[in-house]
């Protein structure tokens, strides 16, 4: 019988849905996590063979002596995961470790975590991507604007979120970054873009083939959101054009993405670029080899009627995705709140309008709530005329 160990299984709280997933195709279920056993949500409880408690998860140590104990009592270990990026290079290491056989290597990391590399890839699968430059001196970054000319985008090469980006709008702002940069920080400097970002998510088998895809459209700039806590809207599309599932399956082909989840980001034009592209072309913007944030695989769910967790397990167990796909689609859309923000419609107004639409709705846990919000209503929708109309009820403050 096949071991699955996941890191960090009870975070997000929805993530047990992949535990539950691996343990109905008969796969022996383990998991390693910093919360008491006692906390653990019962659902999880109910799907876990055993649970290794590990208070200090940042003393990889501690991991080790986790993964040492089930495989001295279990053997081999088959599988090891987290779906999570905090945790992308210690599942690596401890795969190479014991000798796990299945899911990313540390070799491979590099153009997983690194803008600046995850751009070749791109390229290699024939999507554009922008104009771009690692930061070095300021008379090299002034060079690279007569390029392209202002605003350019200055975000830390290896990182996630919207963590450290810095919008340049002039040379003053310029300035102001050198000041205040990171010196142990590599920054990658990019034309800036006029876009939606749209993304290609999904789940793909061990030849890097997709088995399930989708797409989300999201705001233009998270670090604006971040920078000045507005809300967040974001909404999953029932319907994905040939063009963009084409540049996805090739993507995903180029990055050799192997029975794992991934969120694939694109602009979408609104004006040309430089130099680069025309209006309503698409442009290569990074990748993150994992479900996209918060609850978005819900939402994802939502959207498609279908269980994007069950079709992660059928990837697992199967290589294939056994889910039945015609069911009806819809558009998924994710609206947030600040807790410190006062709003025209009260929470209770948004849940009696729109009683039918609302999938789920909630508190996000801390660590999400820079950049998406307090608390967020998830509903779905037969057109983008209610998407739009939903965002303005649940975001209009006084």
């Amino acid at each position: 019988m096949k071991k699955f160990l996941f890191i960090s299984p009870h975070f997000p709280d929805s993530y047990y849905q992949f535990v539950r997933a691996i343990k109905r195709r008969g796969f022996i279920t383990l998991g390693i996590g910093d919360a008491p056993y006692h906390e653990l949500p019962q659902g999880l409880k109910d799907c876990l063979d055993e649970y290794y408690v590990c208070y200090n998860m940042d003393n990889f140590d501690n991991e080790i002596n986790a993964v040492r104990y089930f495989v001295n009592k279990y053997g081999q270990i088959d599988y090891l995961e987290s779906n999570n990026e905090y945790w992308l290079e210690k599942d690596a290491k401890l795969r190479e470790i014991f000798n796990i056989p299945n899911g990313v290597r540390s070799e491979d990391l590099a153009y997983y975590q690194h803008k600046s590399l995850m751009k070749q890839y791109y390229q290699k699968a024939g999507v554009k991507v922008a104009q771009w430059t690692l930061v070095d001196t300021f008379d090299q970054m002034l060079e690279f604007v007569k390029k392209v000319g202002y605003p350019i985008f200055i975000k830390p090469d290896q990182g996630v979120g919207a963590e450290g980006d810095f919008k340049i709008s002039n040379i003053d702002d310029l300035k102001h970054f050198f000041e205040i940069k990171n010196p142990r920080v590599t920054y990658i400097a990019e034309q800036f873009l006029d876009g939606n970002i749209i993304s290609f998510d999904g789940i793909s088998n061990s030849k890097a083939d997709v088995i399930f895809f989708t797409s989300n459209v999201f705001p233009p700039s998270i670090a604006d959101v971040v920078e000045n806590k507005s809300d967040v809207f974001y909404y999953t599309v029932p319907k994905v054009s040939k063009t963009f599932e084409d540049i996805g399956r090739k993507v995903v082909k180029a990055f050799n993405v192997r029975n794992r989840f991934f969120h694939l980001e694109f602009f979408k034009l609104n004006k040309a670029a430089k130099g680069l592209a025309r209006k309503g072309e698409i442009v290569a913007l990074e990748t993150n080899m994992r479900p996209a944030g918060g609850y978005t695989p819900d939402l994802i769910n939502f959207a498609n009627s279908v269980s994007a967790y069950e079709i992660y397990g059928d990837s697992i167990a199967y290589d294939e995705n056994r889910q039945k796909m015609d069911w009806p689609k819809y558009y998924a859309a994710c609206a947030s709140r600040r807790d410190d923000a006062e709003y025209v419609h009260s929470d209770d107004e948004i849940l009696s309008k729109y009683h039918f639409n609302i999938c789920h709705h909630g508190h996000y846990p801390k660590v999400f709530t820079g950049a998406m919000g307090d608390r967020f209503f998830m509903a779905k929708f037969l057109t983008l005329d209610q998407v739009s109309e939903f965002k303005i009820f649940v975001e209009t403050r006084k």
